[in-house]
């Protein structure tokens, strides 16, 4: 795999590429997504790159319904909420996405623990096309 920075640019780009991308430790194995430079738990900076699954159980979750403008303009209000979260992902580490495929209508039927799986979500912005990280259901 080619060398590329801890930077949230790399991570992007691997998001372009449908890759889910973090970092390891590799004294302690402590594994970061996004990725970081230095380990929290060790505060060793030998990290690597390395692939994520993408799957892994929803940890906690929210429904947002005054959403920021970007989130507007895609149709996103009051009437129309939606999900984010945090995934602890099979293998180590947690990443906080958009929780898609879910009923925010009965937000009782989305439960802490489900499994899920990683979606990318690709959209047309002012340069170029964008890919945001997201989870759903599995």
């Amino acid at each position: 795999m080619e060398q590329r920075p801890f930077s949230d640019h790399s991570y992007n780009q691997y998001l372009n590429e449908e890759k889910l991308m973090g970092s390891r430790c590799k004294k302690c194995d402590a594994r970061y997504v996004p990725p970081r430079s230095l380990c929290i738990e060790c505060y060793r900076s030998d990290m690597e790159w390395v692939e994520m699954k993408g799957q892994g159980k929803l940890a906690a979750f929210t429904a947002i319904t005054i959403a920021p403008p970007f989130m507007m303009a895609q149709g996103y209000d009051r009437k129309n909420p939606y999900c984010s979260g945090v995934v602890e992902l099979d293998g180590g580490g947690r990443v906080d996405a958009r929780i898609e495929g879910v009923d925010l209508a009965h937000p009782e039927n989305i439960k802490v623990g489900m499994p899920m799986k990683v979606k990318f979500i690709h959209r047309e912005g002012s340069e170029k096309q964008e890919t945001y990280l997201a989870f759903e259901p599995a």
